[in-house]
């Protein structure tokens, strides 16, 4: 099996991608060596506690070339360092590191080289009354307050961005009210743990269980090497692997000193606990907010909510806050490198996909707001969304988009995907834990932190009974979905819980041709790629802080969000949803029984259950109005 601390770096942390070519990264080594200089600092906090920080500064800096603050938080490290030790990348994309800023980068508490006691998504206080309500706003404002005393020849503004949960970081500090904070952007940012990395609508994301150890260990001292040991399962079969891990309390195993996975494990529901730690509430309840530019990937399989919850909730209760939203064709974290020719899976989207963003928005908007001196609103749309059916940027003036209709899908009992609605009937599938939905093709790709699998071809499920199929016919032009997709089941089930995941597909013409850059071992002739999907625990269908038991063989609603889209299905393809009750190991398999803690379920608890799934089932969309 690959080195998964290694995987981890790769795809969750761009700051570490070692994919660019050698020569490349020597010339950013010497482009870092020959335009700043580097100070490592020990920032004291309101409470005492001292945060380790690498600050670069540009060696032109004067009191007429000021230069402004562009700062980073992370949990994941502050590398290399030693004062002698040069990052080459000073920010992940070149365009904004040959811009030049005083790049600033900070462990936050208790990670790496900096004090005191780490929090997975430290609760925000929002009325602070003493020198120990600390969250990270408040660190934040007290980095921004040394900063701005310490370093000379800075023109008093300050930008914060971060990548996951770095981007968690960057909105607490917009929540921090400092003045000096002008521009932030929170990228794929976590904004709430229960609704993104580790849960889904009351699923556990059983595939991100190999990062527990870098979330759930507590450093006893500041140090610059990695104090926790990744497990080592000994397989290159994910699927297999995960199966000798239900039930979850398997992972006690492997976790029982682990406080993260103690914590998961005593509050299995949305309960206080997971709601302190959501930064939505408080984005409601805050006076001002900075600029923001929010970004986020269509194919982001760990952190997409968050992008879009942040930006939502700001447009609804700070509609004068300045707010872009970016939406590309990007798995997590992929506008901070580019690939030249982007694939996405088997998918390509277009050439140099990661500059556009990079050169166009993210540079616009930082060097505006950071730079300019006039700091009128910068240039920028309301939102630049990418369409990932027609594979072309495309700008809104306002999101979610106005010219739109809602259409409902009904899952007719024929197998028929239609939007009139069909007569009573339904159809049925067991669903059995012995033998789960794989959620990929290959087994490989189960053992895959951050798996790609968003944008896969679904042909691979078409020969399982546990898999309902309902389609379209072929389109007679094209049609644009946009804006969040809604689930409406209507169904029952022989046990006492179910999960029920859908997915939302575009099925491709039989003649289809590849393009110049798909795998050759892909034919794009009739694929079903996949567009949106999600899960859903039934056991919440009322409430995500109060479970409760299914009534058996009765007939039951359950509604939930697919997140947003843009997606224009065009003609002559098909519109494909699919209904399964799992998608394993990429989440925990639901026993189908009741209990009240899945975490603490026994073996026997699983049991094979009969789902059925009425004909007044439903998807609502948003269709865009042709011009």
């Amino acid at each position: 099996m690959k080195n998964i601390l290694s995987v981890i770096i790769t795809a969750v942390f761009p700051l570490f991608s070692f994919a660019q070519k050698l020569t490349s990264a020597q010339q950013d080594s010497a482009f870092v060596r020959e335009n700043f200089v580097k100070q490592e600092v020990l920032i004291p906090m309101r409470d005492g506690v001292k945060l380790f920080t690498s600050i670069y500064i540009p060696k032109d800096i004067s009191a007429s070339n000021q230069y402004a603050f562009l700062m980073q938080r992370t949990c994941f490290g502050s590398m290399p360092y030693g004062k002698d030790a040069y990052t080459s990348r000073l920010y992940y994309s070149r365009p904004m590191a040959r811009e030049k800023f005083i790049f600033v980068k900070q462990d936050v508490r208790g990670r790496w080289m900096s004090e005191g006691v780490f929090t997975n998504m430290t609760p925000i206080i929002d009325n602070k009354t003493k020198p120990t309500d600390i969250d990270e706003a408040s660190d934040t404002y007290d980095t921004v307050e040394w900063l701005l005393r310490n370093i000379s020849n800075h023109n008093g503004r300050v930008g914060l961005y971060g990548i996951s949960y770095p981007g968690f970081y960057a909105i607490s500090g917009a929540l921090s009210g400092h003045p000096a904070i002008k521009a932030v952007s929170p990228q794929a940012p976590v904004s709430d743990f229960y609704f993104e990395d580790f849960h889904h609508n009351g699923a556990f994301v059983l595939g991100v269980a190999f990062a527990l150890p870098i979330f759930g260990v507590q450093h006893k001292k500041p140090t610059s090497k990695a104090w926790f040991d990744m497990p080592n399962i000994n397989s290159e079969n994910g699927y297999d692997w995960y199966k000798s891990m239900t039930p979850l309390k398997n992972l006690d195993k492997l976790y029982a000193e682990n406080f993260f996975w103690n914590e998961i494990v005593q509050h299995p529901n949305y309960d206080e606990f997971w709601q302190k730690r959501s930064v939505i509430p408080h984005l409601k309840n805050s006076k001002s907010l900075p600029a923001m530019l929010e970004v986020g990937g269509w194919f982001d399989a760990e952190d997409m909510t968050g992008v879009l919850d942040i930006y939502k909730t700001i447009e609804k209760n700070k509609p004068n806050t300045t707010n872009t939203l970016v939406m590309g064709p990007f798995g997590h974290g992929d506008w901070s490198r580019e690939k030249g020719h982007h694939l996405q899976g088997n998918i390509y989207f277009g050439d140099s996909l990661a500059t556009f963003f990079q050169k166009n928005i993210e540079l616009s908007f930082f060097k505006h707001y950071l730079k300019d001196t006039e700091n009128k609103v910068a240039k920028l749309p309301e939102a630049y969304l990418f369409d990932t059916g027609k594979k072309e940027w495309q700008i809104f003036d306002k999101y979610p988009v106005s010219n739109t209709k809602k259409v409902d899908f009904y899952l007719a009992a024929n197998g028929k995907l239609t939007n009139i609605l069909p007569q009573k009937g339904f159809r049925e599938y067991v669903s059995d834990p012995q033998n789960p939905v794989p959620y990929a093709e290959t087994v490989k790709e189960t053992v895959d932190f951050l798996p790609d699998y968003m944008s896969d071809d679904q042909r691979f499920v078409a020969g399982r009974a546990d898999v309902l199929t309902f389609e379209t016919n072929e389109l007679l032009e094209d049609i644009t979905f946009t804006g969040e997709i809604m689930a409406h089941l209507k169904f029952s089930t022989t046990g006492t819980d179910a999960d029920f995941f859908i997915k939302l597909i575009d099925v491709y013409p039989t003649n289809e041709p590849n393009s110049a850059f798909t795998p050759p071992n892909i034919k794009l002739g009739g694929y079903q790629q996949m567009v949106r999907s999600e899960i859903m625990r039934a056991k919440y269908r009322n409430s995500f802080a109060s479970p409760e038991p299914l009534v058996a063989e009765k007939q039951t609603d359950l509604d939930f969000k697919l997140q947003d889209v843009l997606h224009t299905f065009k003609k002559g393809h098909k519109i494909m949803i699919q209904v399964q009750s799992s998608a394993f190991p990429l989440f925990d398999m639901n026993p189908q029984k009741y209990v009240p803690n899945i975490y603490k379920a026994n073996e026997n608890d699983y049991q094979k259950a009969t789902h059925k799934i009425f004909s007044e089932s439903k998807i609502s969309v948003n269709v865009l109005n042709s011009k």
